[in-house]
């Protein structure tokens, strides 16, 4: 058996110190794909921001990557981090860098020394996400679904056990869409989790997997016995 890349046990998940789910209790194995579904304010980007120690963890316990999210101290949130990806629905790409740019900014940030390294790196995750020409491009000058790339190429970098993506074709056209969840099942294929919040239903038909569903405060499981 190994070890869950993400663990919650009987968690409060809070938002502006008001819980929005309680008793949360769930596993997401290495590997694992799941999607977490509910109404707009039903929790999911708060149980997301959780896991990434955004939001601080209210009742219960959780573990993520390894990192016990009850006890984390701030300092400990970057390390943390480095073993998550994280896929936004807005991008938050810097507009005023190159593709490239905006890659080797995260590099630095968590600790990457070397510059031939850093290069090196870059190039082989925009190769891995279908975009290993738009380095010296700016991100306005790319396509929405040129975008969302670079940022699954920006969670790629320090090669995370789980990719956590909150709506990341919330803005994207049917088919570029369809063309993003491909990417996301072979970088799931290719042995990262996946913890993936959508309103999507039409992806869940035809890629289906395992539903975590917001409701009424719980999180329903589609997988529980």
């Amino acid at each position: 058996m190994t070890e869950p890349v993400v663990e919650l046990r009987e968690a409060t998940i809070t938002q502006e110190a008001r819980a929005v789910l309680e008793g949360v209790s769930f596993e997401l194995d290495k590997g694992e794909f799941a999607y977490l579904v509910g109404r707009t304010g039903s929790g999911k980007s708060s149980l997301l921001k959780t896991l990434y120690a955004d939001l601080p963890l209210g009742a219960g316990s959780g573990a993520v990557a390894g990192f016990a999210l009850g006890r984390l101290p701030q300092g400990k949130v970057p390390y943390l981090r480095r073993r998550l990806g994280i896929v936004f629905q807005d991008f938050q790409l810097l507009g005023d860098r190159t593709v490239a740019d905006n890659l080797h900014f995260v590099l630095n940030a968590t600790g990457w020394r070397g510059k031939a390294k850093r290069q090196q790196r870059v190039q082989e995750v925009l190769t891995q996400v279908g975009l290993s020409n738009v380095g010296n491009r700016l991100p306005h000058r790319l396509s929405g679904g040129e975008q969302q790339r670079v940022v699954i190429a920006r969670a790629l970098l320090n090669e995370p056990l789980v990719l956590l993506a909150d709506e990341p074709t919330g803005n994207l056209d049917p088919e570029v869409a369809t063309e993003i969840m491909e990417l996301f099942r072979e970088i799931n294929h290719a042995g990262t989790a996946i913890l993936m919040a959508t309103h999507n239903f039409q992806l869940l038909d035809k890629y289906p997997h395992r539903v975590l569903t917001c409701r009424d405060g719980q999180l329903l499981d589609s997988a529980a016995r």
